[in-house]
């Protein structure tokens, strides 16, 4: 039996053969007017001079709606952007079949000059990586390793502080304070000579906590004067907080300062794993040897696509916000404790252990982020859609008890 090939028709050859063109007219008798236009019409280009079109935007979101729905749970565990990556990353992708993915390829030194262009930075102050999580552990093994030791918050974004313990370091964890920020203070206090690697997560996983510019900036620069510092900046692209900064600047004054940024989230590429470590060029020397793995030609193109896609950032940050508002909105009718998040999740108090909040919610239809000790009865919900965060707000007063008074 001889199988045919699978063509896709176009909408006119799809009409032709269905006996609705003919001679180049539409049969009009067949249609209803107001089909007309819609079916002769050209789709609207989802990308133009490099950005994503309101257009594009909004067919990607319905796509990517209906895709999420009969996939099984909705995904909102680990805080990836819905939208997956850009039109116009998905373009540069498409175009990479024209290249060659040898060794060398010149993908990622073009996205580290793109890169450091946007960070004000020369180029030798960036490292491209295999995602943030690379930089995290590349930092680990040239600064902690062989009995060094490294002061973090706790709790946090865990990659860096797990893999420095299983390097044999000594991880010295300050709890948060009150309002689930980082406490700098007892940080400071905790902060002696022996203490090699500082880490700070800002705005922090799994809290969503900002903390004020000016203090962490001095934090920074004093922890710095005696061992290197970290700053995790993961999240930076949904802050829209007018206070925030980065701490970028202390790099470019010289400090003892590592930046560590992430193409996995509002980019929607962490199953490409493109990363960034932006420092003095002699820290990047040192981070150099201790590379590990390489960033992927076809994760290159598309971050550097999607960087310099301003629209579609623009985009997604203003549905993280609303989705982020549905949620708020929803903890706050019940009373519930919750952390003012700058981030692309929210984490809230449940009044119950977490793991009974998962399993409920995924009853639901939705999968939820796991418990972070000591914060046993707090869920992290990451936003999708603002469709999909209705849905949830809809669902948590039938999960979630209201808070009693006083609580």
């Amino acid at each position: 039996m001889t199988t045919r090939a699978f063509n896709p028709l176009s909408r006119r050859q799809w009409l032709k053969s269905s006996g609705l063109v003919a001679g180049g007219a539409i049969a009009t008798q067949s249609l209803s007017p107001a089909l007309l236009p819609a079916l002769e019409a050209p789709a609207a280009p989802a990308v133009v001079n490099g950005q994503t079109t309101l257009e594009g935007f909004l067919a990607l979101e319905r796509e990517v709606e209906a895709m999420r729905r009969a996939d099984g749970p909705i995904r909102l565990a680990s805080n990836e952007n819905p939208y997956g990556m850009a039109p116009s990353a998905k373009q540069a992708i498409n175009d990479m079949w024209k290249e060659h993915a040898w060794y060398g390829a010149a993908a990622v030194p073009e996205l580290r000059k793109i890169y450091a262009k946007q960070m004000g930075v020369p180029e030798d102050y960036v490292l491209v990586t295999a995602g943030s999580g690379d930089v995290l552990s590349i930092v680990a093994l040239a600064y902690a390793m062989q009995g060094g030791e490294v002061l973090t918050p706790w709790p946090t974004y865990e990659g860096l502080p797990r893999y420095a313990e299983a390097l044999g370091a000594r991880v010295h964890k300050v709890a948060l304070d009150g309002d689930l920020a980082h406490d700098l203070e007892a940080m400071e206090r905790r902060h002696v000579q022996s203490v090699d690697l500082v880490f700070v997560c800002n705005p922090n996983n799994p809290t969503g906590t900002l903390t004020d510019s000016a203090k962490l900036r001095a934090f920074v620069s004093n922890a710095s004067r005696k061992s290197v510092v970290l700053v995790d900046e993961a999240y930076h692209d949904f802050v829209t907080d007018p206070g925030y900064t980065s701490m970028i600047d202390l790099v470019k004054a010289g400090e003892n300062v590592i930046i560590s940024r992430t193409a996995s989230k509002i980019h929607g590429l962490a199953g490409l794993r493109t990363g960034f470590a932006i420092a003095r060029p002699d820290i990047i020397a040192r981070l150099q040897p201790c590379v590990t793995s390489f960033p992927g030609v076809f994760g290159a193109r598309a971050a550097a696509a999607s960087l310099q896609d301003t629209a579609y950032q623009n985009m997604c940050r203003d549905r993280n916000s609303e989705g982020r508002a549905i949620m708020q909105t929803a903890v706050k009718a019940l009373g519930r404790r919750m952390t003012s998040s700058h981030t692309n999740f929210v984490f809230f108090d449940t009044g119950m252990p977490v793991e009974k909040v998962q399993a409920a919610m995924l009853t639901k239809g939705f999968l939820i982020g796991r418990a972070f000790p000591p914060y046993s009865t707090w869920a992290r919900i990451s936003i999708g859609t603002p469709d999909e965060m209705k849905r949830v707000a809809a669902a948590l007063p039938e999960i979630v008890k209201p808070a009693t008074t006083g609580q």
